[in-house]
C-alpha cells in the first residue's frame, strides 16, 4: 500500500507539515482520522486518477501541537498547508475526525474546495460517544465489520497515542455543533456522504442528517463495512468516490449496484 507514494513536507501557518502524495491529475487533498496518517489501497486506486495528497495533520506526528484550540484553527491550518503547496483549487477528502475539520475547511474557504467527500465523519455525533481508544484488539473491533480480514493495524507507540487522543478530544466539540450545522446549511459545495452499514463508531443513519443540512449532498451506504472503510472495503470507496469527484452535477447513485451492494 502506498508504494507510489512519495514523502514532502510544507511550512505553512508556524507548522511543518508533512504528506504524502502521488498520481497525476485534478488534485485531492485527503485529512485523516483520529488515528493519524495511514495510507490504504483506496489512496493507491484513488491515484491512478488524482494528484493525491494525503497530509498529517499537526499533532498527529512526532511533534506536539500546543498551539493549535480549536477545529477551526486546525481547519485554517490544513487551508494554508495546501495553498502553500500551490493549491488554488482541489477535490477534498476527510475521514472520521478528518472528516470536521474537512468541514470546516469547506465553510471557511469555499474558495478552494472543489468538491467534498466526507467519509465516515464524525462531525455529527450521538451524545456521549467516545473517540476510538484500547487495545489493539478493541480498536479493531470498533473500527471494522469483519476485522479478521483486514492486516493488523500498525502499533502506535502508547505515549503518542495517548497524545492523539487528548489532541482530538480537546478539538472535536460538542456531539451536536449548533455554528458547524448552520455553516452545513449555507454550504453550497457538491457533497458525497459515506458510511458503513455497520459502522461501530458513528452509526450511519447520522449520514441522514447531513443530507438534510447540505443542499447538494449525496449520502451513500457501503454495505457490509464498518467505520474504516478505505482500510475494509478500498475498492468500492475508491469506486463511488472517483465516480462522484468526475461527475459531481451529474452524480446520482454509483453508476454500478456493486458498491453498495456487493
Amino acid at each position: 500500500m502506498g508504494v507510489a507514494f512519495r514523502d514532502g513536507s510544507v511550512d505553512a501557518d508556524g507548522f511543518r507539515i508533512r504528506y504524502q502524495e502521488a498520481g497525476e491529475g485534478p488534485p485531492l487533498v485527503h485529512l485523516h482520522g483520529a488515528g493519524g496518517l495511514r495510507l490504504t489501497s483506496a489512496h493507491d486506486l484513488l491515484s491512478r486518477a488524482f494528484r493525491v495528497i494525503a497530509f498529517e495533520m499537526p499533532g498527529f506526528g512526532a511533534a506536539d501541537n500546543q498551539k493549535t484550540q480549536t477545529v477551526q484553527d486546525l481547519a485554517t491550518t490544513m487551508a494554508a498547508a495546501a495553498e502553500a503547496l500551490g493549491l488554488s483549487r482541489f477535490n477534498l477528502i476527510g475521514t472520521s475526525f478528518g472528516g470536521t475539520v474537512a468541514s470546516w475547511v469547506a465553510m471557511q474557504r469555499r474558495d478552494l474546495v472543489a468538491a467534498l467527500v466526507l467519509d465516515a465523519p464524525s462531525a455529527i455525533r450521538p451524545e456521549g460517544s467516545e473517540p476510538v481508544s484500547g487495545s489493539p484488539e478493541e480498536i479493531a473491533h470498533r473500527l471494522y465489520a469483519h476485522p479478521e480480514r483486514v492486516p493488523s493495524t500498525p502499533v502506535v507507540e502508547p505515549a503518542m497515542a495517548a497524545r492523539r487522543l487528548t489532541f482530538v478530544r480537546r478539538l472535536r466539540g460538542p456531539a451536536r455543533d449548533t455554528v458547524l450545522e448552520e455553516g452545513l446549511r449555507r454550504l453550497r459545495v457538491p457533497t458525497l456522504v459515506l458510511f458503513g452499514t455497520q459502522d461501530g463508531v458513528i452509526p450511519a443513519e447520522m449520514g441522514r442528517i447531513y443530507k438534510e443540512l447540505i443542499a447538494d449532498a449525496h449520502l451513500v451506504f457501503v454495505y457490509d463495512a464498518g467505520h474504516a472503510l478505505m482500510v475494509e472495503r478500498p475498492e468500492a470507496c475508491a469506486e463511488v468516490v472517483t465516480d462522484f469527484l468526475e461527475r459531481t452535477d451529474g452524480f446520482i447513485i454509483s453508476r454500478t449496484k456493486t458498491v453498495v451492494f456487493p
